[in-house]
């Protein structure tokens, strides 16, 4: 039988923190070679969950790509003498809930809005006509939610859930304020931010300048390069890149010229600075950002 997570990674990233990172594998596909969210939005991109673990205690950062990638988290865990879970969601997208189902007997902590978008959705995630296939069935949903921040403790770590308007209205970052370590979710991307609502990405930009403000000493995103997640992480030029790449989506809405410049073009700034990495799977995904913009507008 093949082994469904012979490519994941776990990152000791500091005394209380892994991740479990998967994908980015040359010439490999996770489910299969047709297009799917699993691997096109994921796998190929490479993705990072997060654990943060004190003596018995652990709050997973969302439930990765599938059950299996579930399974090794928990497997994980359990094999450090972890015996109590709990789970926070960073967004309600497919690629971060889809291993839920494998933590069904743990608290699922989301923002009211993940819940929200979550219930709306479900039948439509159930059966896989969401996006594309694979499905998720059953979409085990959140047991706890809130609404603004929310602190929480996992043996002597504290943790602040801090929300943040950017990639999708309901995102929710991890802070640790002892360290000032950011798990970002997917409010912030290497190479370039995936957009599901192009109709907000105004909305998004006013979110990127409130955590520019914020005190951090590494920013640790879902999707990343893994080299950079495991080293020294990635600082506040990730945030200008993001704002940068925002703002030429927005002037690429209504000038074709500038819709069809590559990444390595108008990002050769935050490129030359190190600030970010270029990964090639991510033109895909600006093609398919700069097309969702010029339609909105289209629509309008």
């Amino acid at each position: 039988m093949l082994d469904e997570t012979l490519t994941m990674r776990v990152l000791q990233l500091g005394p209380h923190l892994l991740g479990f990172y998967d994908g980015r594998v040359p010439g490999r596909r996770y489910h299969s070679p047709e297009p799917n969210w699993l691997d096109d939005g994921g796998y190929a991109l490479g993705i990072c969950s997060y654990a943060v673990v004190d003596g018995p205690s652990a709050i997973v950062y969302d439930t990765h790509l599938s059950l299996a990638h579930a399974r090794f988290i928990r497997r994980t865990l359990e094999a450090r003498g972890v015996r109590d879970i709990r789970v926070v969601l960073s967004h309600w997208h497919l690629d971060h809930v889809a291993g839920n189902a494998v933590f069904d007997d743990c608290e699922i902590i989301a923002c009211e809005e993940t819940a929200r978008l979550l219930s709306e959705k479900r039948a439509a995630i159930e059966a896989g006509a969401l996006d594309s296939l694979p499905e998720i069935s059953p979409l085990v949903m959140p047991t706890t939610t809130f609404s603004g921040g929310l602190e929480l403790r996992c043996g002597d770590v504290e943790i602040e859930l801090r929300p943040l308007d950017i990639h999708s209205r309901d995102g929710v970052s991890m802070y640790f304020p002892k360290d000032g370590t950011l798990l970002a979710g997917d409010t912030l991307e290497d190479t370039v931010t995936y957009v599901d609502e192009p109709e907000r990405l105004q909305e998004h930009l006013v979110g990127l300048a409130a955590v520019a403000t914020w005190e951090f000493s590494r920013i640790l995103p879902n999707h990343g390069s893994p080299e950079r997640i495991a080293g020294a992480g990635y600082d506040t030029g990730l945030i200008d890149a993001t704002r940068i790449y925002v703002e030429h989506l927005l002037a690429a809405a209504a000038d074709e010229r500038s819709s069809r410049l590559p990444l390595r073009t108008l990002l050769a700034e935050p490129l030359a600075r190190g600030s970010i990495t270029y990964f090639e799977p991510y033109e895909a995904v600006h093609k398919m950002n700069v097309d969702k913009v010029r339609r909105q507008v289209s629509n309008n």
